[in-house]
C-alpha cells in the first residue's frame, strides 16, 4: 500500500514539473510556421508567374512588393484616421448587431410564437449578401456613415441571432422544470438559468459576428466614405495601386482577427463553468 501511495506521489509530482504551456508553445509555432509557408507559397506562385488558364498570378503582387506599401502607410498620417473610422463603423454595427441578435435569439428560442412570427421573415433576409443592401441602406438613411454602420450591422446580426438560438434550445428542459419547480419567476429563469446555458453559444457567436462584421467592411465603405480601411483597398484598386490593396486586406483581416480573438477571450473569462475538454490531438 505505502508503494502504492509513493508510486503515485511520484507521478503527480511530474505532472506538476512538466512545462504546462508546452503543448500551447508547440502549436503556437506550428500555426506562425503554416503561415510562413503560405505566405512563401504566395511569393513563389508570383515570382514564377505561375498560370492555370482559369487563374494567373501575374498581375498579383507579391508580398515582396506589399512590404514597401506597409511601410509606407504605416509612416502616412492617413493611418489613425484610417483606423479610427473603421473601428469605429465596425463597433457601432456589431455592438448594435449583438444588442439586437441576443435579444432576439433569446426570445426566438424561448417562445414558439416568436419564432413563428418573427424567424420567417429574418430566414428570408439571411440570405441576401450586404452588398445587395447598398441601394437601400443610401435610401433609408440620410448620412452616409450611418448607412456604412448598417452594412456592418447587417453582416453581424445573423451570426449572432441564430448561434443564440441555437444555444438557448440546446438548454436541457430538466434544467428549466426544475427551476420552476422551485419556484423560479420569469426574469429570474432568464437571468440564471436560460443565459448561463446559452452564453457559450452566444460567445461563439459574437466572435463570427465581429469577423463577418470586418468582412462586409469594404462593402460598407464602397457608399461614401473618405477614410477607412476598407476605403483604401477600394481606392487602391481604383488608381491601380495593387500591392496596397494586398496591405488593406492584410490590415482588415489581422484587425478581424484579432477583435474575434478578444470576443472569445471575453467569453471564456465570463463562463468559467464552461470548458471544453481537449479532444483532437
Amino acid at each position: 500500500m505505502a508503494a502504492t501511495f509513493e508510486l503515485r506521489d511520484r507521478r503527480e509530482s511530474t505532472r506538476e514539473r512538466a512545462p504546462r504551456f508546452a503543448p500551447t508553445t508547440k502549436r503556437r509555432a506550428w500555426r506562425a510556421a503554416s503561415l510562413a509557408a503560405c505566405v512563401t507559397l504566395w511569393q513563389l506562385v508570383v515570382y514564377f508567374r505561375l498560370s492555370a488558364g482559369f487563374i494567373t498570378f501575374a498581375n498579383v503582387p507579391a508580398p515582396s512588393d506589399a512590404l514597401p506599401a506597409l511601410w509606407s502607410l504605416l509612416h502616412s498620417p492617413k493611418l489613425p484616421m484610417h483606423l479610427a473610422a473603421s473601428i469605429w463603423r465596425v463597433l457601432a454595427g456589431f455592438c448594435v448587431a449583438a444588442v439586437v441578435g441576443v435579444g432576439l435569439g433569446l426570445a426566438i428560442g424561448r417562445y414558439r410564437a416568436v419564432e413563428d412570427t418573427v424567424l420567417p421573415a429574418l430566414e428570408v433576409l439571411r440570405p441576401i449578401p450586404a452588398v445587395a443592401w447598398i441601394p437601400l441602406a443610401i435610401l433609408m438613411f440620410p448620412s452616409s456613415e450611418l448607412s456604412m454602420m448598417f452594412i456592418t450591422f447587417i453582416g453581424a446580426l445573423f451570426p449572432i441571432l441564430l448561434n443564440t438560438v441555437h444555444g438557448v434550445e440546446g438548454i436541457d428542459p430538466r434544467l428549466v422544470a426544475t427551476a420552476r419547480s422551485l419556484g423560479t419567476k420569469p426574469l429570474a429563469l432568464y437571468t440564471e438559468v436560460i443565459l448561463p446555458g446559452a452564453a457559450p453559444a452566444i460567445f461563439t457567436g459574437l466572435a463570427i459576428g465581429m469577423g463577418t462584421a470586418w468582412f462586409c467592411l469594404v462593402t460598407a465603405e464602397m457608399i461614401a466614405g473618405q477614410y477607412g480601411i476598407g476605403y483604401f483597398t477600394w481606392e487602391s484598386y481604383t488608381l491601380q495601386n495593387y500591392p496596397d490593396i494586398v496591405v488593406g486586406m492584410a490590415l482588415i483581416g489581422a484587425l478581424g482577427m484579432g477583435s474575434s480573438v478578444l470576443v472569445k477571450r471575453l467569453g471564456i473569462a465570463l463562463t468559467p463553468w464552461y470548458r471544453l475538454q481537449e479532444t483532437r490531438r
